[in-house]
């Protein structure tokens, strides 16, 4: 094997890291021991966010988009909200932007398998509106636990709305994207990496073209590895068992990742939803679809 390929396969397992022994490293509030921990705790959350009646989105979806990928992911992406493909299949971006983003991928030399994918709304807003107040709050808790169990080293904002929220701050992709930040979400510290929103990117080449180099930055970050994590805070011991969240909708450890429901940043975010290239039909359901079927694994970020 030559040197180029021993560079890309050191990529490859750094995106969907094989991890150090627990004790190597700090870990969260509520410790992840092992990678099947890990699953069974992202498994709890899926089923209690596809069950969810938190806000009226319930009224309306197919069915709940929780995520996919890699459950030991170096890196998340994360973004607005389903469209009406990633409504249809429960999967985050299946439709043209979703293609967009495997490019991407692909030619830095990752696939899905690799990395895990995320929105900031588990349900569709009808007609592909923006998000609502309440509706981010109501999500705000299986994000948080996502990213504490997931415990990426690297979070990468797709568009305005997801850099706004976890940033807690107003300002806009065209001035932060390719900007990385070092902050503290939930328990965990983390690189922040605003990109443009795949979808934005499909009709104007200079944004492509400033999304794909800021793309070309990620290899080299995921190289860095993992920044020095705080100590967690005394805490009661929890079983393997216990689940990433409660009855109540807290997160893992209970630590928001963003600003509360009064601080979010107002407006749209300009993207539009994840997966939406503008042909997709607008408006909701009449009533909510209920599947009792078992979900395929890539719904619960088991690669």
């Amino acid at each position: 094997m030559n040197a180029n390929n021993d560079e890309v396969r050191s990529t490859r397992v750094t995106a969907s890291r094989h991890r150090v022994p627990p004790l190597a490293r700090p870990l969260a509030s509520r410790p992840v021991t092992s990678p099947t921990v890990r699953r069974e705790r992202l498994k709890a959350v899926y089923e209690e966010a596809r069950g969810c009646v938190r806000c009226p989105l319930h009224r309306t979806r197919t069915q709940v988009v929780f995520g996919s990928g890699n459950a030991d992911a170096g890196v998340m992406f994360i973004g607005e909200a389903p469209g009406a493909n990633e409504d249809k299949q429960g999967l985050p971006f299946v439709g043209q932007a979703g293609k967009l983003l495997d490019k991407l991928l692909a030619e830095i030399e990752l696939e899905r398998a690799d990395v895990f994918i995320a929105n900031v709304l588990k349900c569709r807003p009808p007609g592909n509106r923006d998000p609502q107040p309440n509706e981010i709050e109501s999500c705000r808790s299986y994000l948080e636990s996502q990213v504490e169990l997931i415990e990426p080293d690297i979070i990468c904002t797709l568009g305005n709305f997801a850099t706004k929220l976890l940033r807690g701050d107003p300002t806009g992709i065209s001035r932060l994207h390719g900007q990385v930040e070092e902050r503290k979400l939930g328990p965990r510290a983390i690189r922040l990496y605003p990109l443009y929103h795949p979808a934005a990117a499909l009709y104007t080449p200079a944004t492509l073209e400033a999304l794909r180099a800021d793309f070309q930055r990620i290899p080299e970050l995921l190289a860095l590895g993992p920044l020095a994590q705080p100590e967690p805070p005394p805490a009661a011991a929890v079983s393997d068992a216990d689940a990433g969240t409660d009855a109540a909708g807290t997160s893992a450890s209970g630590a928001p990742l963003a600003p509360q429901r009064e601080d979010l940043p107002a407006g749209g975010s300009g993207d539009g939803p994840d997966g939406d290239d503008g042909s997709s039909p607008a408006g909701g359901h009449d009533g909510r679809t209920t599947d009792d079927s078992e979900p395929p694994a890539t719904q619960l970020g088991l690669f």
